[in-house]
């Protein structure tokens, strides 16, 4: 068999993420300019990238209607400026759809179909409700291939608490205030800025721009989380302050063979070493990314102690909890988040994955005594996604 072909993340970028509904500052924007605006800035930052060597481009997006449909990846990258030889493609994974846009490209450059690959996602959770217009088939009930709630998301986190009583709400509420503190802490320090796309906006005040997450609240105090409401059930433990709110962005990444990234003189922020998605019951949805990296652990020959960084999203505090207690790692593990996550940032669904990555790529660049790190997630209807990246800038000696 043939060697396998090196697969790099050569850049990624986003926009900021907003909030959803009438009040976010996307409420005017269409969902496909975003992408767009995204993909316009990834490729503005790499301009030594001729654009008629683009493969393929492969856009996600959960809810694909309206100016969310139509082929994401070729309409946008026909808006984007790309030549009309680039092909595009969508893609739907709910929540991993920008992850699994990434690693569908990495398959088909390390199987030598591709040079260089555009990958991202987009969600305008304002516009498009998640599972708007769907027509779950009657089945799924009638046959009790799946629980009532299982498409409820809120409902599988309270059911996490209830399988796990480990997974208080305390701890659920602590994790939620600590990833505001540092996604403060990281804007605060300039982390999260460099790979932010300005987008232009309006509003019935005229025009703006966004520049920054929207959803950020640093001042959450343990008292405040205390009170909240439990909108999933009554004396529940998911609230507002331990969920990611509904959102709306976009994110986009090139990846590339080291060969052809060489050649045409892009960066190599990351090397991707493997990846897996797996299934667990849809009422548990949360549970999803302890098989799937156990899976991408088992295939790159690594075990959990190697992962020197771990970007995992955080649908819900309960979600990243159960993973982290399955393994081992401390709620305060400073390998973890250490930007913060989704609590604060916001979780526009299939564009969340290349977040991860994005993030990920820039702590790499800081950290050249890690090797290896995981970006990871849950997916909606039972699914979990990881994929293992290893840091270029390794030189093997150990923090001081």
């Amino acid at each position: 068999m043939a060697e396998r072909t090196d697969v790099v993340f050569v850049d990624g970028v986003r926009t900021p993420f907003g909030r959803a509904g009438e009040k976010g500052q996307y409420w005017g924007t269409r969902a496909d300019d975003l992408i767009v605006k995204a993909m316009i800035g990834l490729l503005e930052r790499n301009p030594q990238l001729p654009k008629d060597r683009v493969d393929d481009v492969a856009i996600a997006a959960t809810t694909q209607t309206g100016d969310q449909g139509l082929t994401l990846g070729r309409t946008a990258a026909i808006l984007a400026g790309l030549p009309l030889s680039v092909p595009g493609y969508a893609i739907d994974r709910m929540c991993a759809g920008a992850m699994t846009a990434a690693t569908a490209v990495a398959g088909g450059i390390a199987f030598g179909a591709y040079d260089v690959a555009i990958a991202g996602g987009v969600e305008h959770m304002g516009r498009h409700p998640m599972g708007f217009d769907a027509d779950p088939n009657p089945r799924f009930l009638a046959e009790k291939l799946v629980s009532p709630d299982a498409l409820n998301m809120g409902n599988t986190a309270e059911r996490l608490h209830d399988r796990f009583p480990a997974l208080t709400k305390e701890r659920a509420d602590r994790y939620g205030m600590r990833s505001q503190q540092k996604v403060a802490a990281a804007y605060e320090a300039g982390k999260i800025q460099p790979d932010l796309v300005p987008v232009a906006i309006r509003s019935a005040e005229g025009w703006g721009l966004a520049t920054r997450d929207e959803g950020m609240r640093p001042e959450t105090t343990m008292e405040g989380l205390a009170g909240l409401k439990t909108p999933f059930r009554p004396h529940g433990r998911v609230t507002a302050g331990n969920s990611s709110p509904l959102t709306d962005g976009a994110t986009v990444s090139l990846l590339a063979s080291a060969d052809a990234a060489k050649e045409l003189g892009l960066s190599s922020k990351m090397r991707m070493v493997s990846f897996g998605f797996a299934g667990v019951a849809p009422e548990v949805m949360g549970i999803g990314p302890i098989p799937s990296t156990e899976k991408a652990l088992k295939k790159a020959g690594l075990t959990i102690d190697d992962i020197g960084l771990f970007e995992l999203n955080e649908a819900f505090s309960v979600q990243v909890l159960s993973l982290l207690d399955h393994f081992g790692i401390d709620d305060e593990d400073p390998r973890v988040n250490q930007w913060g996550g989704a609590i604060a940032i916001g979780h526009p669904l299939a564009s969340s994955g290349v977040r991860l990555m994005i993030q990920l790529a820039a702590q790499f660049a800081e950290r050249p005594d890690v090797r290896y790190g995981l970006t990871a997630m849950c997916v909606g209807l039972g699914q979990g996604g990881s994929v293992i990246w290893e840091n270029p800038h390794f030189d093997g000696k150990k923090k001081k």
